[in-house]
């Protein structure tokens, strides 16, 4: 075997691992089953029980957004799940969750009976626990039924409709209570953009080339981009990379971006004035939701001696 056709297999291979390295990321990539939490605009939670019940003390309650300092609703991207934080003026801090069997997604209408607390509950019990910082069972039965909810993207819960029923272990006393929330207008989803300029520079002395473009975003957002560039020479190929450049940005007008980088990859060749294939990928975390989304160009670029 030659060393020019040596040379041409690992050019070939370099390109397509750098292409397929690019390819995998592009796709939008959901934080499965992370849980989000919003404030609640409208709403209650009451609950009570009988003298002697311990979660409730024998007493009845209720909590609005109005006159709690937190009145938080959260939920899985899955939709498996609901939950409520409630936090008093006086520093009381009330936490409801309601979860379907392992692998289910919460349906509207339905009754979840012989719901259990962790780490008592198996993956086909539903899941219920109710209790405030200073009154807390670990383990006790229950029941909770969803009368309604709505969601947004993402798992987003929109508007829920809830009662529970909770006995502690060694209790024949249950906790009575009724969940309604209504939530702000869910938030955009985030979209981006990045864009890459057909003209770059390369240094005579070092072969370092630099190259730019822009980005978008749709909502503010802190934008990772990973630049590539190869160039396919008489002998040899150039590539190089730098990867994790910043760009804070803002809805509007793009926001320009350049870096510099020499031929960094193997096998190596300094760049050269020329044509090369300049490639960008750009990616964000959404700050309302638990999602990242990204962008992907790929254009050939003309290099310039600097």
């Amino acid at each position: 075997m030659t060393v020019g056709s040596i040379l041409g297999r690992n050019v070939a291979r370099t390109a397509v691992a750098l292409g397929a390295a690019f390819a995998l990321a592009v796709t939008m990539a959901p934080l499965t089953g992370t849980a989000q939490a919003h404030e609640a605009v409208a709403g209650s939670l009451s609950f009570s029980g009988e003298p002697g019940e311990y979660i409730s003390g024998g007493q009845s309650h209720t909590y609005t957004p109005e006159t709690t300092e937190m009145f938080e609703v959260s939920g899985p991207t899955s939709q498996s799940a609901v939950g409520a934080t409630v936090v008093t003026p006086e520093g009381e801090r009330w936490v409801l969750s309601m979860s379907a069997p392992y692998g289910q997604s919460l349906v509207a209408g339905t009754t979840y009976a012989n719901a259990r607390s962790w780490p008592e509950a198996q993956p086909e019990d539903p899941k219920l626990q109710f209790s405030e910082t200073d009154r807390y069972c670990e383990s006790g039965t229950g029941s909770f039924t969803i009368s309604h909810i709505a969601y947004g993207p993402h798992g987003y819960i929109r508007e829920v409709d809830a009662t529970f029923e909770r006995t502690c272990s060694g209790s024949t006393l249950p906790v009575r209570g009724e969940l309604h929330a209504r939530m702000p207008e869910p938030p955009v989803e985030l979209a981006i953009g990045v864009q890459l300029e057909t003209t770059g520079t390369v240094a005579a002395r070092t072969g370092e080339i630099t190259v730019g473009g822009t980005a978008t975003c749709n909502k503010p957002g802190r934008i990772s981009i990973n630049v590539s560039a190869y160039q396919t020479q008489k002998r040899a190929t150039a590539n190089g990379s730098h990867e994790g450049l910043i760009v804070v940005c803002e809805p509007g007008a793009p926001v320009p971006w350049t870096t510099s980088f020499p031929s960094n990859i193997d096998p190596t060749a300094s760049f050269q004035p020329g044509t090369a294939v300049l490639r960008g990928l750009a990616s964000a975390d959404d700050r309302d939701y638990p999602v990242s989304v990204s962008d992907f160009q790929s254009n050939d670029i003309t290099l310039v001696r600097s």
